[in-house]
Formats: structure tokens, C-alpha cells, sequence
């Protein structure tokens, strides 16, 4: 009884440490935005540096934590580990669901989004398993032999490093975005019918005119008729007390420099569409811009539309311009979509019609003869449809 309750325990641990470590692993850029997140919204502006190699050491710390615990390799460390870990994120996820700085903790990346006092409770189940682990680290048995444990070991950290190599040089491996190919932004965006929606708590003060007293209100009964006794002082930011139902995609337009809203004429429109997508020009590499440029002359000789979106505005703008002259119309959308949409800067999606047909990192730009042949292909799948 005590070694089933041991065996699942480190199972338990073990496959939500190696999900964990590997679903921010093959994301890194996400999950370095995540940390600046973090780092912002707690005001450690001066730690930001640490994001970049945090997105690549946290991932790695859990995984092979992870996988220590699975295989039963240096099972008396590998406890430790856990249990050192968990002491420091469970206290931290605490603090993070009392104060709410961010509302996603990004703890399983895009794969599994949770909320933080789900984040808290789940890290409850983790420390208390994990010092069952620590205590009886000894009394842990493994049917496997030692040769089998090591190559499996060896195996799944050359694994995990050559995926987190691939998808910080190109796009993520997986992608669980709702901008993933094959995603329709338009049905993304749509709130089924029957969707539960915000719940707010409104709260007034009125001063009543006898007693000169100021008295709080809620929607129920504050006394807005009764202008005889009570006289109206002010209203306070309205408070939410439930979170209803939010699509998938909630913040995606694009806008013209006269911030004309045009979304809907390039998601709906049936022509092809190319996105250049740079969330910040003056972080953006500029390395394959001329490969760009002739993608750009392609497309627009074949009828398809060609646009940049980028957040940045002003002399930035400008100066982007006069120096890497792209041959293609610029406009904006929110940062964080874009961050969102591709992890590179710049990185190129193609639409038709708001679905999305493909997304390329800028190691990976098509020539306009690939993209011919991805169009033709994309042609042809509609015909037999």
C-alpha cells in the first residue's frame, strides 16, 4: 500500500513537472514575455534582463527534474529539487492569486491556461507529494534497471534540448495559439450564444440631507428615487465579481495611421493576404527585409494582398522607413497581439479569408516561388472541397 502510494506520487509529480518544463520549453520566446510580464507588474524593472535566460533555465530546471523523478535517477537530489522548488513557487503562486498582478500564470504556457487560484491549490497537491517524496526517498523502488533509467534519461534531455533549439530558431513545434494554421481569427473571436458574461458590483455613495452622512450603496438598494432624504456624491469604478465567457481572440484589429479600423476588410476579404508582422521595428532583425521586399513585388503582381503590422509609431516609424525601405503598406495592431500571433520580429503569416494558412519565423521566409507553390496548394484544396 505504502509503495503504490509512493509510485503514484512520483508519478504524479514527475509527469506534471516534465509537462510543465516542456510545454515552456518549446516556447521560449512566449514564456520570456511572460517573465517580463511578471517582473513588470511587480515593478522589478532592473531583474528584466534575467527574462531571456529564465525562459531557457526554469524550463530546463523542471523538466529535468521532471524526468530525474520518472526514470528514478538520482532519486535522493531529485526529490530535494522538487520540494525546493514547490517551497519557493507555492508561497509565490499564493501571493500571485491574492494580488493578481497577471491573470495567467503561464505555468503550462499555452497548452493549459489556468487560473491563478487554480495555480495555488494545484501547487498545494505538488508540495505535500513532494515531501512525501522527500521523506521516504529511501523506500523508493524502480523496476527498470540502471543502464535502461540512464538511456532513457540521456535520450529525453537530448530530445528536449534539440526541440527547445528548433522552436527558438523557427516557430514553436506545437503551437497552442489560437493564431495556430488552420485557426480562423473571425470564429475565434465570436461569443457563442447563451455565454455567460461579466458580472459587476456597482457601488454608490449618497449623502443623506438631515444628518449630512455618507452612506454606501450597492445596485439593490440604492436610493436614486428617494431625492427628498438622499442626495447622490459619487459612484465608485464598477467592481468585477465574476469573469464570464472570453473568446479565444478578444483584441485583434488593425488600424491605418488615421486609425481607420479596417479588421474586417482584410479578414473578410477572399483575396490571399500576407502579414509582416513586427511587434517593435526597433527590435526587429532586418536581415531578410530584401527577401521581403521581393516577396512583396511577387504578391502584389499575383493580386494578393501585402501588409506590415507593427505597434510602432512616430520618428521609430519613420526611421524604419528611410532605412530598410519595405515596398509595402504599414499598419498597426496592439503588441501583444502581435507577440501573440508569431514569436518572431519579424515573422510572416498568410490569411485567406482570416484563416490562417501559414506562419514562418524569419529563418524561414518563403521565396515567391515557394510561396507560389503553397498558394497553388492552398488553391487546389479549395477546388476539391
Amino acid at each position: 500500500m505504502k509503495q503504490t502510494l509512493l509510485v503514484t506520487a512520483r508519478w504524479i509529480v514527475g509527469i506534471v513537472f516534465t509537462f510543465s518544463g516542456f510545454v515552456k520549453g518549446i516556447d521560449p520566446v512566449g514564456f520570456q514575455y511572460k517573465l517580463t510580464d511578471y517582473l513588470e507588474a511587480l515593478h522589478i524593472h532592473t531583474l528584466e534582463f534575467l527574462a531571456f535566460p529564465g525562459a531557457f533555465m526554469l524550463p530546463f530546471a523542471e523538466f529535468a527534474i521532471g524526468i530525474t523523478l520518472l526514470t528514478g535517477l538520482m532519486i535522493k537530489l531529485s526529490t530535494k529539487l522538487a520540494f525546493i522548488f514547490m517551497l519557493f513557487f507555492t508561497p509565490f503562486t499564493l501571493y500571485i492569486a491574492l494580488k493578481n498582478p497577471v491573470t495567467d500564470c503561464g505555468c503550462f504556457g499555452d497548452a493549459l491556461v489556468i487560473s491563478n487560484w487554480q495555480t495555488f491549490y494545484k501547487n498545494i497537491v505538488l508540495i505535500i507529494l513532494a515531501i512525501v517524496l522527500l521523506i521516504n526517498r529511501k523506500n523508493l523502488h524502480f523496476i527498470a534497471t540502471e543502464k535502461y533509467r540512464k538511456t532513457v534519461f540521456a535520450l529525453s534531455l537530448f530530445a528536449y534540448l534539440l526541440v527547445v533549439y528548433w522552436s527558438y530558431n523557427h516557430e514553436p513545434i506545437f503551437d497552442f495559439r489560437p493564431y495556430k494554421v488552420g485557426a480562423n481569427i473571425p470564429d475565434g473571436m465570436k461569443t457563442p450564444a447563451g455565454s455567460s458574461t461579466d458580472v459587476y458590483q456597482n457601488l454608490y455613495h449618497y449623502r443623506n440631507r438631515k444628518s449630512n452622512e455618507v452612506k454606501q450603496f450597492n445596485d439593490s438598494d440604492f436610493p436614486w428615487q428617494d431625492t427628498i432624504n438622499w442626495k447622490f456624491e459619487s459612484m465608485d469604478p464598477p467592481l468585477l465579481l465574476k469573469k464570464g465567457y472570453q473568446p479565444p481572440i478578444h483584441d485583434f484589429s488593425i488600424q491605418t495611421i488615421d486609425q481607420e479600423n479596417v479588421t474586417d476588410y482584410y479578414l473578410q476579404d477572399s483575396l490571399f493576404t500576407f502579414f509582416v508582422i513586427a511587434y517593435d521595428l526597433e527590435k526587429s532583425s532586418n536581415k531578410r527585409q530584401k527577401e521581403l521586399n521581393l516577396l512583396a513585388e511577387w504578391a502584389k503582381l499575383k493580386g494578393y494582398h501585402f501588409i506590415g503590422l507593427t505597434s510602432t509609431t512616430g520618428a521609430e516609424l519613420t526611421k524604419y522607413k528611410h532605412e530598410q525601405h519595405p515596398s509595402y503598406d504599414i499598419l498597426f495592431t496592439d503588441q501583444i497581439t502581435l507577440k501573440t500571433i508569431i514569436r518572431s520580429n519579424p515573422g510572416l503569416i498568410l490569411l485567406k479569408k482570416g484563416t490562417v494558412i501559414g506562419k514562418w519565423h524569419y529563418n524561414d521566409f518563403p521565396t515567391p516561388e515557394e510561396a507560389e507553390v503553397i498558394v497553388k496548394a492552398e488553391m487546389n484544396k479549395k477546388l476539391i472541397r
